[in-house]
């Protein structure tokens, strides 16, 4: 099953940031996202069961699944604390 996407405007601001390298990367690990949404390399994102987190190299996917759609959330810095104060603003 092929999922649809919906990505947030915060996210999509973020993919204009990253150098070509890292964007083919990232955008490489959203495409494959909508034919799996639970890759063997996600995570189940902490005290948010609807969410799941994907490293890709040095940047971090958060995402969640609703039905047939994968709603890309946030996308940033892996390390970056200001990631999580963010999502968890908007998910409060």
């Amino acid at each position: 099953m092929n999922y649809k996407l919906s990505v947030s405007p915060e996210a999509i601001d973020f993919l204009f940031a990253p150098q070509a390298k890292q964007f083919k990367q990232i955008a490489r690990a959203i495409f494959t996202l909508m034919g799996e949404p639970f890759p063997h390399d996600s995570q189940e994102l902490k005290g948010y069961p609807d969410f799941r987190r994907k490293d890709v190299g040095e940047y971090r996917i958060i995402y969640g699944v609703q039905d047939d759609t994968v709603l890309i959330d946030v996308i940033d810095k892996r390390n970056d604390d200001a990631m999580y104060r963010r999502f968890a603003r908007k998910h409060q």
